[in-house]
C-alpha cells in the first residue's frame, strides 16, 4: 500500500446535480479522506461552486476540461466528437499517471466507453464487469456479475471470480474466500449449460470453490463469492431493491399508527441501507478496466460523492487492483 495519499480524478461535470453536489461531495471527502482530488471539467464552473466553501489547504486542483457529455447522447459518437470531455480527461490522468482513480456521476455508457477506450482492459477479461454486496444482510458475500455481461462463456465466469475473490481478499479482508456458482440446486451436475461447463474449470482452479449454491443461500453467509451470469445477476440485484421497497411500504402502512414518525423513519432508513447498498455508497467500481474506475448514479447528492471519494480511496489504498492482475494471470 502507498504512503502517499490517494489522488482521485473526479469528473466534475457528469450527473444531475453537476457541478454543484459534486464540487460540495469533494469538498466534503477533502476535508476528512484524506485524499488528493482533481476537479475535472469547466474551469470558471467549479471554481464559481468552489468559492462557497473554504478550500484553503485542501488538496483540490482544478483540471480545465471544456466539453460535457450530456445524457441522451450516443456515448460513441459523443466521445469521438468531444475530445476535450471531463470524463476523457479524467480517465487521461489516470493513464498519464497523475491519477490513481477517476469517480464519475456521469452518462454510465460513456464512462464505460471511454474507460475501454482510454485504460483498455485487463488481460484475460472479454467485458467489464460490476458486482458488490447484494445485500446489508450478508456483507461478506459478493455477487460477480450483476448485470453488465448478460451472455457469458465459462472462462468469463472465471474472471468473475478473480475479480470477487480479490475484493474479498483486500476490501473485506477475508484470507481465503470461499467460491461458488449460483444454481438452482446444489448437487453437481445441476444447473444450465453454462454452470454446468464452467463446474470442472472451478473445481480445477486455485479457488476455494465450494461447489454450487441456491438462491436461498446468498443471505446465508455460507460462501464469499457467488459467481452468475450478468443476466441472472440483474435480476437478482433488481428484486431486491424491489423486495426492500414493497417491504418499507408494508412497514409504513402496518406501523403508521403504532410508533412514533421518528421511529418508523429510522426502521425504514434501516431497510433501505440493507436492501439498496449501490444507493447508500453511491455507486460501484467497473472492474476489469487497466485502472480504478467508480460510476456513480447520476442523481447522486453530496452526500453520496463524497461515500462515493471514501469507497475509490480504500480500494487504491488496498492495491485491489494489482491484487486482481495477479490472480487473472493465473487463470
Amino acid at each position: 500500500m502507498s504512503e502517499s495519499p490517494a489522488k482521485v480524478a473526479i469528473d466534475a461535470m457528469g450527473g444531475d446535480y453537476a457541478p454543484q453536489e459534486i464540487v460540495k461531495g469533494a469538498v466534503q471527502a477533502a476535508e476528512k479522506d484524506g485524499v488528493e482530488l482533481m476537479l475535472v471539467g469547466r474551469e470558471d464552473a467549479i471554481q464559481r461552486e468552489l468559492k462557497k466553501y473554504d478550500v484553503s489547504g485542501l488538496p483540490i486542483r482544478v483540471v480545465n476540461a471544456g466539453e460535457v457529455i450530456r445524457e441522451g447522447e450516443s456515448p460513441v459518437a459523443a466521445l469521438r466528437q468531444k475530445v476535450d470531455a471531463s470524463v476523457l480527461v479524467a480517465m487521461r490522468l489516470v493513464k498519464e499517471g497523475a491519477a490513481d482513480a477517476v469517480v464519475s456521476m456521469g452518462h454510465t455508457g460513456a464512462v464505460m466507453v471511454s474507460a475501454i477506450g482510454i485504460l483498455g482492459k485487463l488481460e484475460g477479461i472479454s467485458q467489464p464487469t460490476a458486482g458488490t454486496a447484494l445485500v446489508g444482510l450478508a456483507p461478506n458475500t459478493v455477487v460477480f456479475d450483476l448485470g453488465p455481461n448478460a451472455d457469458c462463456k465459462p472462462r468469463d465466469l472465471l474472471s468473475f471470480a478473480v475479480i470477487g475473490a480479490a475484493v474479498a481478499r483486500k476490501v473485506l479482508h477475508i484470507g481465503n474466500p470461499t467460491v461458488a456458482l449460483l444454481s438452482n440446486g446444489a448437487e453437481e451436475g445441476k444447473g444450465n449449460l453454462l454452470v454446468k461447463k464452467a463446474c470442472p474449470l472451478f473445481k480445477q482452479s486455485n479457488f476455494n470453490f465450494i461447489g454450487n449454491v441456491e438462491g436461498n443461500d446468498i443471505l446465508s453467509g455460507k460462501v464469499n463469492v457467488i459467481v452468475c451470469d450478468g443476466f441472472t445477476g440483474n435480476i437478482l440485484l433488481k428484486f431486491c431493491e424491489g423486495l426492500g421497497e414493497s417491504i418499507i411500504e408494508r412497514l409504513r402502512v402496518s406501523l403508521d399508527k403504532r410508533l412514533p414518525r421518528e421511529e418508523l423513519d429510522a426502521i425504514v432508513s434501516d431497510v433501505f441501507a440493507l436492501t439498496h447498498i449501490a444507493d447508500v455508497i453511491g455507486g460501484g467500481m467497473i472492474y476489469g478496466v487497466n485502472g480504478v474506475v467508480w460510476i456513480g448514479h447520476g442523481r447522486a447528492k453530496a452526500a453520496q460523492v463524497a461515500e462515493s471519494i471514501r469507497q475509490i480511496k480504500l480500494v487504491v489504498e488496498a492495491n485491489l487492483l494489482e491484487e486482481i492482475r495477479s490472480g487473472l494471470g493465473m487463470l
